[in-house]
């Protein structure tokens, strides 16, 4: 009797836990970016009507053609989301493309709505992703062609070319719409500056040194 009970309850528990992690299914196939739409909106963007969907609403080429890596940092990303593909929309998935010229990188950032999933497609690259406070661990490892690693969504991470020749990866990403903050960007390249003196305090260095990274970025 025992016995049964004690099954009885750990079967209850799974089914609570698969209840609270379930998913609702989409209540229609899809819906397209209507990016002419002035509705409101709550959650990704406004649907197109079904019966105006083709195939070019879920279709994207290009995305063998290298980009173009000859910038200050030598890496380059050719994004795949619901800008890219309309019809990704609501489907919580996208694709983007990184090229990377020698020792290039893609800045320490966030994916603030997406956990990212990386292969290396060429070359030899340096990943690595930074846990929050207060442990700020940083999680790191050279990969080869063909290897795998995962960014979970939010934490800062970044990516360099550790080869002489080019590099290239594909990532996945959670959300058709995963965003992205460059730390740098954000810090040194916001729109109005963040004040110096603070800059200048939680840095710990003197406001000259803030004022030369703003006028960077």
């Amino acid at each position: 009797m025992a016995n049964q009970m004690l099954l009885l309850t750990t079967l209850l528990a799974m089914t609570c836990a698969l209840v609270i992690a379930f998913e609702p299914s989409p209540l229609q196939d899809f819906c397209v970016a209507d990016t002419t739409s002035s509705a409101t909106r709550v959650n990704g963007l406004p649907c197109l009507d079904s019966k105006l969907a083709k195939a070019e609403h879920f279709f994207f080429s290009g995305l063998h053609i290298p980009g173009n890596t000859s910038n200050p940092v030598g890496g380059i990303v050719t994004p795949v989301n619901v800008v890219q593909i309309p019809g990704l929309n609501t489907l919580g998935i996208s694709l983007a493309r990184i090229d990377y010229a020698p020792w290039g990188v893609i800045p320490p950032h966030t994916h603030p709505r997406a956990t990212e999933i990386l292969t290396v497609l060429e070359g030899s690259l340096y990943v690595g992703f930074v846990t929050s406070n207060p442990n700020n661990k940083l999680i790191s490892k050279v990969l080869k062609k063909g290897d795998v690693f995962v960014f979970p969504v939010g934490l800062v991470h970044f990516q360099q070319n550790v080869g002489n020749g080019n590099a290239i990866s594909l990532s996945s990403l959670s959300s058709q719409n995963p965003g992205v903050n460059t730390i740098a960007n954000a810090v040194f390249g916001a729109n109005p500056s963040i004040p110096d003196d603070v800059l200048a305090k939680s840095f710990q260095v003197d406001k000259s040194v803030i004022s030369s990274l703003q006028a960077k970025f």
